[in-house]
Order: structure tokens, then sequence, then C-alpha cells
């Protein structure tokens, strides 16, 4: 087994946090949001991505807004919440705790 095939399960764990930290920069159309991923950990497909951000919207962490594109139809473009917003700073401080912790733990 590959180093990248044994953290498969990891990486789809910090999908959601790798994606909240993209939009919080920006607001994002999914294919900017797909290149920004791509080449990392987190790159990911269509099929996975706007499952993950229909649900993010549900539990109301990301709103979307149509814009105007001169390339076709209208696009939504991600954006987080201030509901989304907190989530990522939890996220990021439980990140943080995570990491000081397996230092204590020892190499």
């Amino acid at each position: 087994m590959g180093f990248s095939e044994k953290f498969v399960a990891v990486r789809k764990g910090l999908l959601e946090f790798a994606v909240l930290r993209a939009i919080a920069g920006e607001e994002l159309y999914v294919a900017d949001l797909l290149k920004r991923l791509a080449g990392t950990e987190f790159a990911t497909q269509e099929g996975t991505l706007y499952p993950l951000l229909s649900r993010l919207r549900r539990e109301s962490l990301v709103d979307y807004a149509w814009q105007e594109s001169e390339a076709g139809p209208p696009r939504k473009y991600y954006r987080l919440t201030k509901s989304g917003q907190q989530a990522l700073s939890e996220l990021q401080g439980y990140w943080n705790h995570l990491t000081r912790t397996l230092d204590r733990i020892g190499n």
C-alpha cells in the first residue's frame, strides 16, 4: 500500500476543513475550488465536492450567490456564513490542539 493510499480516510476527514479554509479567503465557484484543491492532498472531483457543499449549506456553514458569467449561464459562488466562520475557527483550534498533543507525545 502506497503512502497516499494509507491516508485516504484522513484526507477524506480533512476535506471539509480544506474546503472551508479555501472558501474563507474569497467567494469561489466550484471549478475554481476544484483548481485550488488540485495538485494538493485534497484534490477531488465534482461528484465529491457538490454533495459536501450541499451538506455544508444545509448546516448553514456556507451559502452561495448567483453571479452572471461571460462564459455561459450564471454560476454559484460559495462563501462562508457567520456560522461557517465560527466552525472554521473551531476546526482550526482543534487542529492546533491535535498538533500540540502529537508533539507532546513524542516522535
